[in-house]
């Protein structure tokens, strides 16, 4: 008996493509082709600095793997991976320093790599940080293709890997992990998907306390947009009404309606302090304090203070270094007017703003100050246009390779020296 028409199941036909519309596959491996020239510039740039401090550890009889992998903050994060929080030091002079200052994406991410592969926690720390690192170049190009056309974003990718503390960005530190999850969040501010940015904003926040920077950039941003929607919407008047016209609902102007259009950038707003906040949360819990997160970082001498302790090295140092030092601090407040005078887009402004402000009026060591302003790659924007000012591609190459070579002496310099980048 032939089967009843009516009860006939209909074959689930796939949702037809939109014209121009291609699959996630398709769309990153064309985001990758795109952004390719950029990964291997920043990649032989870093080769450059890594070969660099090789051969210079060897000629000096030092470990080169060691001093990238398990130095300074690393053995820190290393701990914090292997046995939790908890640990101490008590300094001489009777200070305290916790491990309680650092924060938990980067140890966890190398305990989870060490149990699940031959790794190390060392070996795992770099794995981290070069991986982030080329997905931060990545990042980087896409933010300045988007700015200036794709040769500014090759550029820009080059000049952040060549920067004076770019030696960090080959380190098991947190630097890499915080740009990457910071340049693609701004990239996604950009673009307009702001539930990712504010998820990536969450886990800036668990990496680095620079991820201040990062959700004052958000949440600026999004309260800008919404006073502007505001006024623009309030100073609309209804239309008349005629045969030919048709009727507007204006009540999307008021509270209701801005909310309504603006969900989802008011949700990655609010998504964005949580990561940051999560962590300041669990330090007071675990000590038994509400402050206790800031009094951690202040053992370490990580409070704010104005800038007070910069002016006090500064002013306390050889006539001919205080010169040079207010040369260098004059040159980074002019790139930061170059930034606002190409008028780059707002969460950007915000976000470099923040992250070289945050670095200066801290009350922490001198020496690591530039590595703290490292993320701030829009201030390579200025540099990266003026470069392709060269009018010729080979020009444009020699430049970055005089800048690369240079990179890379003083980063073997530094890091095989005594104090702590």
């Amino acid at each position: 008996m032939p089967a009843d028409p009516s009860t006939r199941t209909a074959p689930v036909l796939p949702r037809p493509r939109r014209d121009g519309e291609r699959p996630v596959r398709g769309r990153f491996a064309a985001a990758l082709a795109s952004a390719a020239p950029a990964l291997a510039a920043y990649a032989a740039v870093r080769a450059v600095g890594l070969a660099v401090l090789w051969a210079a550890a060897e000629a000096s009889g030092k470990d080169a793997a060691h001093v990238l992998a398990e130095r300074w903050d690393s053995v820190w994060y290393q701990r914090v991976a292997a046995h939790g929080y908890g640990y101490t030091v008590v300094l001489p002079d009777g200070g305290i320093h916790s491990d309680l200052a650092f924060f938990p994406l980067l140890p966890a991410l190398e305990r989870g790599i060490a149990a699940v592969t031959p790794l190390g926690l060392a070996g795992a720390g770099l794995l981290v940080a070069w991986t982030a690192a080329l997905a931060a170049a990545w990042a980087i190009h896409a933010v300045g293709a988007r700015l200036a056309g794709r040769r500014a974003g090759v550029v820009l990718a080059a000049l952040w890997g060549a920067g004076p503390t770019a030696f960090v960005q080959s380190m098991a530190y947190t630097e890499t992990l915080f740009t990457a999850l910071a340049a693609w969040s701004l990239y996604a501010v950009l673009t307009r998907r702001w539930i990712t940015a504010g998820v990536l904003c969450v886990l800036a926040g668990l990496t680095r306390p620079s991820a201040a920077a990062l959700i004052a950039a958000l949440v600026v941003t999004a309260v800008v947009a919404l006073v502007r929607d505001h006024r623009v919407r309030s100073g609309d008047r209804p239309p008349a009404v005629t045969d030919d016209a048709p009727v507007r609902d204006h009540r999307s102007a008021g509270p209701d309606g801005l909310l309504r259009r603006n969900g989802r950038m008011l949700a990655g707003a609010a998504l964005a302090p949580l990561g940051w906040l999560a962590y300041v949360v669990f330090v007071a819990v675990r000590e038994g304090d509400p402050f206790a997160y800031f009094d951690v970082q202040a053992q370490w001498g990580n409070s704010i203070d104005g800038g007070a302790a910069l002016a006090a090295f500064v002013l306390g140092l050889p006539w001919p270094a205080t010169l040079g030092l207010c040369a260098a601090l004059a040159a980074l407040g002019w790139l930061v007017s170059l930034c606002v005078r190409q008028r780059q887009p707002l969460p950007v402004l915000v976000y470099t703003v923040a992250i070289v402000v945050v670095s200066l009026i801290g009350s922490g060591y001198f020496g690591s100050r530039p590595r703290l302003m490292m993320p701030a790659f829009p201030l390579f924007m200025p540099p990266a246009l003026a470069l392709l000012r060269l009018r010729s591609t080979a020009r444009t190459a020699a430049a970055l390779a005089v800048i690369a070579a240079a990179s890379a002496a003083y980063g073997a310099w530094t890091l095989l020296g005594s104090g702590p980048p």
